[in-house]
């Protein structure tokens, strides 16, 4: 990286050691989203109209993706950036997670950086503005006309004060709120921050929720069949890898999201203690990126060539994202390396890629 964005990057690693890392990380993100979302015409003349030219498009479930990265679920939980997102590069955005209720998430701090790791854990416990609120800004979006040409993808899951006997119509309820608006559709059963939300990845839960959802999306949609995901927890063992990949296919899903954040504290190079004092959370960032690595080889093995599967988790540089192409991955998404690197990071690993 030299020039403009060599000086950029480095300002930006300065802002972030001698700034970020000495502020609260959930109100340091609230403010740098707020300058993103300010920001957007500038970042907009700077990529152009669209996304198209950074790299080549990808076709999968049946969308033309303006190339493969894209900015995984969690950064904008509410819809209130999604072009303003795009505008600094990212191909597709993906929402949420949102629930069918809305909900103000776990007490704070929830949120913290391990910089040793280059890594971030959360509990932030799926806080949004809820299914109808969120559904009111998309159709607003659409409304306004100026509309990027993102790929949007919407991400849901469960309201933590529903029981599990109501999951599915819990899901059924933001299915139908959501789907008219997402190009494609996400069911997050892998969150760590939502008491029980894993149990659903049991193949004999997930797939009755699952068709549900798959019901309710064609009710809503009519002729537009939008795309159905799972997203899945890295702590899965390789044979119920194996076995939500079987799943997939017989319930006939159009892809597969590897990897959330992961439980795991292995192998970090924090001081224990520190570890130890944040807490419970998921751990997102460089840690996960051998196991997602691996269960990406694992689900495309097993899934054949033609599903799409979208890697993420630990993606940080160039060749991070062409190992995980290279191990069968359609699409990526990043999250916690576009946090550490900065805005300029999605424009980065997209002209790297296609530099080849």
């Amino acid at each position: 990286m030299t020039g403009v964005g060599g000086l950029a990057g480095k300002a930006y690693d300065q802002l972030f050691t001698q700034v970020f890392t000495r502020t609260d990380p959930e109100w340091i993100h609230h403010k740098a989203f707020a300058a993103v979302r300010a920001a957007r015409p500038l970042t907009q003349r700077m990529v152009g109209a669209g996304t198209a030219q950074l790299g080549e498009p990808v076709e999968a479930m049946g969308i033309r993706f303006p190339h493969v990265l894209g900015l995984a679920a969690g950064f904008d939980k509410n819809a209130v950036g999604v072009d303003a997102l795009a505008a600094l590069g990212f191909g597709h955005v993906e929402i949420g997670t949102v629930t069918g209720e809305p909900q103000p998430g776990n007490p704070t701090p929830r949120l913290f950086r391990l910089p040793e790791d280059r890594a971030i854990i959360n509990r932030m416990g799926f806080n949004n503005d809820g299914a109808e609120a969120v559904a009111r800004r998309l159709a607003a979006r659409t409304a306004s006309g100026k509309v990027s040409d993102v790929v949007l993808g919407v991400n849901i899951g469960k309201t933590k004060v529903v029981p599990e006997s109501d999951a599915i119509a819990d899901y059924e309820k933001s299915t139908g709120l959501l789907a008219p608006h997402a190009d494609y559709l996400v069911v997050n059963v892998s969150s760590p921050n939502t008491p029980g939300l894993r149990d659903l990845q049991a193949v004999e839960k997930l797939e009755p929720l699952l068709r549900a959802v798959r019901r309710r999306a064609d009710e809503v949609t009519g002729e537009r069949r939008v795309p159905l995901l799972v997203k899945i927890a890295p702590d899965l063992s390789d044979e119920d890898v194996v076995a939500v990949a079987d799943m997939a296919g017989a319930v006939g899903l159009d892809g597969i999201i590897a990897t959330n954040t992961t439980i795991s504290r292995d192998a970090l190079r924090s001081d224990p203690a520190k570890v130890a004092e944040v807490g419970a959370g998921g751990l997102s960032g460089r840690p996960l990126t051998q196991r997602s690595l691996a269960v990406m080889r694992l689900l495309r093995e097993r899934v054949g060539p033609d599903m799409t599967l979208v890697g993420v988790g630990g993606i940080t540089t160039v060749e991070d994202a062409r190992a995980r192409l290279e191990a069968g991955a359609t699409l990526l998404q990043g999250y916690t390396a576009f946090v550490y690197e900065g805005p300029l990071w999605p424009r980065r690993i997209v002209s790297g890629l296609a530099r080849g």
